[in-house]
């Protein structure tokens, strides 16, 4: 459901944005699906987008899906949006033994008008980073492997919309809180916003976020738009103290059989 709110032509908008920032080099269409195999941590640059219905049985294109996720070694996700075609196909996944699983929320900021530089006393500090050092640091952060630091590198170098990364550091050096934005015809996007676990609760992500979004607005945003899991409720709270609401939700499906294994 679209959260009636909001314009659904600017969900639709967002929905088309959050495709493109996520996108990788290892993509195909398949009937109307836009498949993704990226070997990265993020879902959305390694699941199946059934952007169009196509002519195909659902079946027989699941079938394809899954043969080509199996052969790049990959689990099998199908991601399912209020934009999803057909707009049943949640249902026929279902029907076919698929599971539901990471309930996610895309939450909007539409008037990102009153976003202004913060001001602190404190000895955190704000640096830009290139693609790859930020990759390298979200992923230090997270604890990814490394496969997963250049999936993710290769990914932000070669997005079709240009990525702008950010670190803040406290009065040693150390990286405790990180994230992006990506800018599109006026809508901007955070993207891996993380902090270091010995470092939350002490209001630096909102910070960040908020020197991000004012930078953002400098560049011409007008409005913000991010993804966060649903049970993700301290950064939830953190995105509504800088104004976003729940415009819809989306979720995945896999097969029973990969999710028990």
């Amino acid at each position: 459901m679209l959260n009636p709110a909001f314009d659904p032509t600017l969900l639709s908008r967002i929905e088309d944005a959050g495709l493109n920032a996520s996108a990788p080099p290892q993509q195909r269409w398949i009937d109307g699906w836009l498949v993704r195999f990226s070997d990265g941590k993020a879902k959305r640059a390694r699941c199946v987008n059934a952007v169009a219905s196509g002519r195909m049985p659902l079946a027989d294109k699941l079938a394809l899906c899954s043969a080509l996720f199996t052969e790049v070694g990959l689990p099998l996700f199908v991601r399912i949006t209020p934009f999803s075609q057909p707009a049943d196909i949640d249902r026929q996944l279902a029907d076919l033994g698929m599971r539901r699983i990471d309930d996610t929320r895309v939450m909007v900021c539409a008037d990102l008008s009153g976003a202004t530089l913060p001001q602190w006393k404190d000895p955190h500090r704000i640096e830009r980073v290139g693609h790859e050092m930020f990759a390298t640091l979200v992923g230090h952060l997270r604890g990814s492997p490394l496969a997963q630091r250049q999936a993710h590198s290769q990914r932000l170098s070669l997005s079709p919309v240009p990525f702008q990364g950010f670190v803040m550091k406290d009065d040693a050096g150390l990286v405790v809180c990180c994230g992006q934005i990506a800018i599109e015809a006026g809508l901007v996007g955070l993207y891996d916003v993380f902090t270091a676990p010995a470092h939350r609760s002490l209001g630096l992500a909102q910070r960040l976020c908020e020197h991000m979004l004012s930078i953002a607005g400098s560049q011409g945003a007008e409005v913000g738009y991010l993804q966060v899991e649903a049970d993700n409720h301290p950064a939830r709270s953190v995105y509504r103290k800088l104004g976003f609401t729940d415009a819809y939700a989306y979720h995945y499906r896999a097969p029973a059989s990969q999710l028990s294994e």
